[in-house]
């Protein structure tokens, strides 16, 4: 009987006070190494299509415009350019690690077991909300860097004339800010991916700290 009961006895509430207990600091430093191991991991390559670069940089309603230029003859200036792009877009992205990686280490969590509790990507939402401004702003002189190198600026220059006279000012034509808004989000994506990789895979926990803190179901 005394064995029977020691299941009910010994709840999960008692067995986590006869363990470990999560902490704030431990939280901290878990989710620091989550978003860290999250930016490292890259894998930028083909993470900027032809065809994604040409809904970000030429979204609704430029779409009906930049329909029109190709059929002016324009088709082969903005495929050219919109590879280049892409191209321009990993380049960066992997330049940004070390400006992301510099973020994450300055970030303050105001309750860092709460954002472990919420589950999901609560530590990318959490880094984006609290340094994603700020990251982006770094990340636009590393992009404008790219387009010089790749002299992307002039092709923009070029195809957005005909563009804006078509469209007026609905079109973003500063691209070093945009880009760098993209490549950001792209990021941003990534490391959520990680996040919730090692939430739910043990497998992904790759360091003692991480085993510890996401071991066990905290919802």
């Amino acid at each position: 009987m005394v064995i029977m009961l020691l299941p009910a006895t010994y709840s999960c509430s008692s067995l986590q006070k006869l363990g470990y207990t999560l902490n704030q600091k431990d939280a901290e430093n878990a989710l620091r190494q989550l978003l860290q191991i999250g930016t490292k991991e890259g894998g930028y390559l083909n993470a900027f299509s032809k065809e994604n670069m040409l809904s970000a940089v030429f979204p609704e309603p430029v779409a009906k415009a930049l329909k029109t230029l190709q059929q002016l003859g324009l088709s082969n200036e903005i495929d050219r350019f919109t590879t280049t792009l892409s191209t321009a877009a990993e380049q960066t992205a992997e330049k940004s690690v070390p400006i992301f990686l510099d973020g994450i280490d300055r970030m303050q969590f105001k309750d860092a077991i709460a954002v472990i509790k919420n589950g999901g990507t609560a530590a990318t939402d959490y880094l984006r909300s609290s340094v994603g401004d700020s990251l982006r702003r770094a990340v636009t002189p590393v992009m404008q860097q790219a387009l010089d190198e790749y002299k992307l600026t002039k092709q923009w220059n070029d195809i957005i004339k005909p563009v804006k006279a078509l469209t007026g000012d609905k079109l973003n034509v500063n691209l070093s800010s945009l880009m760098a808004g993209i490549v950001t989000e792209v990021m941003f994506q990534k490391i959520a991916a990680k996040e919730q990789q090692i939430r739910t895979d043990a497998s992904a926990r790759t360091t003692s700290l991480l085993k510890k803190v996401f071991s066990q179901n905290r919802n």
